[in-house]
């Protein structure tokens, strides 16, 4: 398995933006991000968002993210438009829901998949991007463990 991009955002963009124009917060990438047990990630919007939030991180495959350019002709499309933190390669996400797991020596609790909606079509200006990631919008998690994630090491789950 192999972390190939980490993402954190200081703000909203979509939550609490229905009927309303998206935030402008940046997402920012980053070569490693601090995971805290039972809070998030630090410098993250979702950081002690709520007691036991189930997004204290969230992750997404990369191979559904290139199908998806492929498939719907986004060439251009970046994953920081999938607004999830961790974008994995060679890890069946979904079968991580109710398990518990670990990367780079952080324990993370699968709690369920990160379904998408409607904020997806605009995030690829397309209008078929919720529907099409339908079933493969990533893993909502708890972290279990304090630890540090660092982009592109090959380290297996």
């Amino acid at each position: 398995m192999t972390i190939r991009h980490l993402f954190v955002s200081p703000g909203h963009n979509y939550v609490g933006h229905h009927e309303q124009p998206p935030g402008q917060h940046t997402v920012l990438e980053q070569d490693e991000v601090e995971c805290v047990a039972g809070q998030g990630i630090l410098g993250d919007r979702f950081f002690s968002y709520q007691v036991d939030y189930k997004g204290q991180i969230t992750f997404f495959a990369w191979e559904v993210f290139d199908k998806l350019r492929c498939e719907l002709n986004l060439p251009d499309a970046h994953p920081s438009g999938t607004r999830r933190n961790v974008i994995t390669e060679g890890l069946d996400l979904n079968a991580l829901v109710g398990q518990e797991f670990e990367i780079q020596g952080v324990r993370f609790a699968g709690v369920e998949e990160c379904r998408p909606c409607y904020w997806m079509n605009h995030a690829f200006r397309h209008k078929q991007a919720e529907a099409w990631l339908n079933g493969n919008g990533g893993l909502r998690a708890r972290i279990l463990s304090d630890g540090i994630l660092r982009r592109h090491e090959g380290n297996t789950a």
